[in-house]
């Protein structure tokens, strides 16, 4: 099949979240001028860069209102920090609760049963639940097109300036354990994917990053 976007597609659903997969969940803390707490999962979320380390989160949505993903616009942009805490199977409730909507103000974190921890460099706290945090300054704000006047599209790029592992989830050759912390990626419709199985391919020689061939 082929569809021209912006035209029918003659399928019971739209495909494209499909069709980029799988996309890993950003579970973002902020925090406002008040010092707040905001906690909520973002499925347009990814690195960036590696030297300096940047990730982005996309936010959409429609104008006005509340919801944790619009005071996590709202605090990026006032305070200019935010952490990434890892989103793992055994989190998965916690991060499903994160995502409704609480009046401004009132905590993601209390509602769904976790724990504050304060960070190093930045204000916005860290889930203590996840095993790595990703404590970020704001680099850009970008506002993207809609083809909704009613919504907005906009990417957050943070710069990594500080990185949490939990001893229990490294090997002990110091590698990252994925396979024993099993992060959550969103995939399209209302399906998700577990990292739980890892294999390695030897690219060609020059080919690979320095970061992955541990330089």
């Amino acid at each position: 099949m082929f569809h021209e976007v912006g035209q029918p597609h003659g399928l019971p659903y739209n495909p494209f979240k499909s069709c980029v997969i799988p996309r890993p969940i950003g579970w973002i803390t902020s925090v406002d001028v008040q010092g707040r707490v905001n906690l909520a999962p973002f499925s347009f979320f990814n690195a960036l860069a590696s030297e300096p380390p940047l990730v982005m989160i996309s936010i959409n949505g429609r104008h006005g209102g509340g919801g944790p993903s619009k005071d996590t616009l709202a605090n990026c942009r006032e305070t200019g920090e935010f952490v990434v805490n890892m989103a793992t199977y055994a989190l998965r409730d916690a991060v499903s609760a994160t995502s409704g909507p609480l009046p401004t103000g009132e905590s993601e974190l209390d509602a769904a049963g976790l724990t504050a921890e304060p960070s190093q460099l930045v204000a916005p706290p860290r889930v203590a639940e996840s095993p790595i945090h990703l404590e970020c300054r704001v680099h850009q704000i970008i506002d993207l097109p809609s083809d909704n006047p009613d919504s907005r599209n906009t990417m957050v790029i943070g710069r990594v300036v500080g990185v949490h592992i939990r001893d229990d989830a490294l090997t002990p050759d110091g590698r990252v354990d994925v396979e024993k912390i099993q992060p959550i990626a969103r995939l399209g419709y209302q399906d998700y994917a577990t990292v739980d199985r890892i294999w390695q391919l030897t690219r060609p020689k020059g080919g690979g990053d320095r970061t992955a061939e541990g330089r």
